[in-house]
């Protein structure tokens, strides 16, 4: 009886210290397997984003568009809050023009053909919510990578090119540029080079209303835009 005592008055003192959690800044040094490694704790943040301005600049390509091949080149500004929440403004210079299938559309080899109604857009602007709950790490054996996943909602402005009148005027070839506002949203992927340095993979979304060849003059439908791109930013 008094050695079944003695073993629960031990298990009574060891059981609180195996119940603490490590904290998210314990560093394990494992000495015996290399003495140059470390080994942080899943729940570590090595980086953080919390009170740091960020500033990012990049190029890809548009994923959208049946009649247009286009490129995007953008500009990202933005701030931190907390480590999750921050808000952000976009600025892109798209540049488009018709593609192999519009053109195939125009002529389709025999002199005559149809005529393809496109979009291309020239720019949009814009600024957005961020949240960013995910984050974590690639050990790769030579080194760590650290990166965080970013979600974004938001209003902007969007300019487009459009070949409507083409359809609403007999004989008309040329094309009228509008400009429309409308819902953004992106998801990125922030992936860390140091503090200060980083890379960013971004898909970015702008929803708009606009007329159409197969509406009437007063009424408008919903249009979609989404651009991939890889940029190169700085954290202030």
């Amino acid at each position: 009886m008094k050695k079944i005592l003695f073993q629960v008055l031990v298990l009574s003192f060891l059981f609180p210290l195996a119940s603490v959690n490590a904290a998210e800044s314990d560093t394990y040094d494992f000495a015996w397997l290399d003495p140059d490694k470390e080994v942080y704790v899943l729940q570590n943040r090595k980086y953080r984003k919390a009170g740091r301005l960020h500033a990012y600049l990049g190029g890809g390509k548009t994923l959208s568009g049946a009649f247009v091949d286009a490129t995007t080149i953008q500009g990202r500004v933005g701030y931190f809050l907390k480590e999750d929440w921050g808000f952000e403004g976009v600025y892109a210079r798209n540049s488009g023009k018709e593609n192999v299938t519009a053109k195939s559309v125009r002529d389709n080899g025999a002199g005559i053909g149809s005529r393809p109604f496109r979009r291309i857009v020239d720019a949009y602007m814009g600024g957005m919510v961020l949240w960013s709950p995910f984050y974590s790490k690639i050990n790769t054996f030579n080194t760590i990578i650290y990166y965080d996943w970013i979600f974004g909602v938001g209003y902007g402005q969007l300019q487009e090119t459009n070949n409507l009148n083409e359809f609403q005027q007999v004989g008309f070839d040329g094309s009228e540029t509008l400009t429309h506002n409308g819902y953004m949203w992106n998801v990125g992927l922030l992936i860390y080079i140091n503090q200060n340095f980083s890379l960013r993979t971004d898909i970015q979304a702008f929803h708009y209303k606009a007329m159409s060849p197969s509406t009437n003059n007063s009424a408008e439908v919903w249009n979609d835009n989404f651009d991939l791109s890889f940029s190169f930013g700085f954290n202030f």
